[in-house]
């Protein structure tokens, strides 16, 4: 893909939580772009920490309408070394398999976070969970709240 000057700059922030794991789980993102901010969150009865916070990431990315430079913070190590230590890459190549030639657990949810992460120019920061970061708190509140309730 072809990027230039033009693209919009957005950040996303996102999380997920689970009560229990697996368990009933939640997500949250807040997205933000210029002096417009949106947010997200949804559940599902029974699910795990990181599907979660993969679903969080996809979601954000689904509400870009057209291509743009996207800054991602996520406290989860899961998904920001995958992309960064060329995870993600790997199992693509290997067919889904891990190096012990595994299977890649969630790989259908890493496959749609790829094929969005390939409509777009992303960079992916971790954050400390649980600390002075407001918008990751903020992504966090929402998760939790996203939890379906027995």
């Amino acid at each position: 893909m072809i990027y230039n000057t033009f693209m919009k700059k957005v950040t996303l922030y996102t999380d997920g939580a689970c009560s229990g794991n697996p368990g009933a789980g939640g997500w949250g993102a807040v997205l933000l772009y210029g002096e417009h901010s949106a947010e997200l969150s949804g559940g599902d009865a029974e699910t795990t920490n990181n599907r979660m916070e993969l679903t969080a990431v996809i979601e954000g990315l689904k509400r870009l309408k057209y291509p743009c430079e996207v800054e991602i913070y996520s406290d989860s190590a899961y998904i920001v070394n995958a992309f960064l230590q060329g995870w993600v890459a790997a199992w693509e190549k290997c067919g889904w398999k891990k190096a012990d030639r595994k299977p890649v657990l969630n790989d259908d949810l890493w496959r749609e976070l790829l094929a969005l992460t390939r409509k777009h120019q992303v960079v992916f920061h971790k954050v400390k969970g649980h600390a002075d970061d407001e918008l990751n708190n903020k992504c966090d509140a929402l998760a939790r709240a996203a939890i379906p309730q027995a």
